[in-house]
């Protein structure tokens, strides 16, 4: 994924998000016409964004991409993965096992964590 803060934008890094959204079948799907405008346009006429308005217009452009490009175990490991962690870890913890304060920072559990949350029956 594409850092939070940015510091300059290259007209390949802007191309290879539209190619990966365009091979997922999002490009047409999560952006308005509008905002495919811009970006074909900044493709077309910039080999590095200087302007502060057009950074930032990009840059939520290619967060927006990027979220609905995420898949939904990805997403839910970012939303609530992370807190499942860490309550099973301080249980852990208080039952005494030391090794428990890593869990924490393991995405395998993590990831393990969440695809047992969302394969439980409501």
């Amino acid at each position: 994924m594409l850092s939070e803060k940015r510091t300059l934008l290259i007209r390949s890094e802007i191309i290879k998000v539209k190619t990966r959204s365009l091979r997922r079948g999002i490009w047409f799907r999560a952006l308005t016409k509008v905002e495919r405008a811009c970006v074909d346009l900044a493709i077309k006429v910039v080999e590095r964004v200087r302007s502060r308005l057009l950074q930032k217009v990009l840059d939520s452009i290619i967060k927006k991409l990027e979220e609905a490009m995420e898949s939904q175990v990805q997403r839910l490991m970012r939303e609530m993965g992370g807190s499942l962690a860490s309550k099973v870890s301080q249980i852990a913890l208080e039952w005494g096992n030391k090794s428990a304060i890593h869990w924490v920072t393991d995405s395998g559990f993590i990831q393990y964590l969440t695809i047992t949350y969302m394969n439980t029956p409501p």
